[in-house]
């Protein structure tokens, strides 16, 4: 049963929306499951034990703020991790003579 979308109103695209994905996660669960079986299968065939674990979650490091390496005594909201480019106020500062040592925290 095919349903034109535009004939649907808001509150019924949005149940058909939902259903849809707890369908799409159903299915990716099911292969999921499905592909493990399998692996631990063929492994077994041959005498080797298989641990899955899972792959995807987000890595405990992100997203974590990093310690501030670098500040300018002068006004101390000009600060920088030591990551990524310099930031103009440090490059400035370099240029006119200081040492970027002067700035470490």
């Amino acid at each position: 049963m095919k349903t034109n979308l535009h004939d649907l109103s808001e509150s019924e695209l949005a149940a058909v929306i939902d259903n849809a994905q707890k369908a799409l996660l159903s299915r990716q669960e099911g292969k999921r499951k499905e592909g493990i079986a399998k692996i631990r299968e063929i492994a077994g065939t041959i005498g080797v034990n298989v641990e899955i674990t899972e792959t995807g979650k987000i890595s405990p490091r992100k997203g974590r703020k990093v310690a501030v390496k670098y500040q300018n005594q002068a006004n101390p909201s000009n600060q920088w991790t030591g990551r990524g480019m310099k930031p103009k106020w440090l490059r400035e500062l370099i240029e006119q003579g200081h040492q970027i040592e002067e700035f470490e925290v």
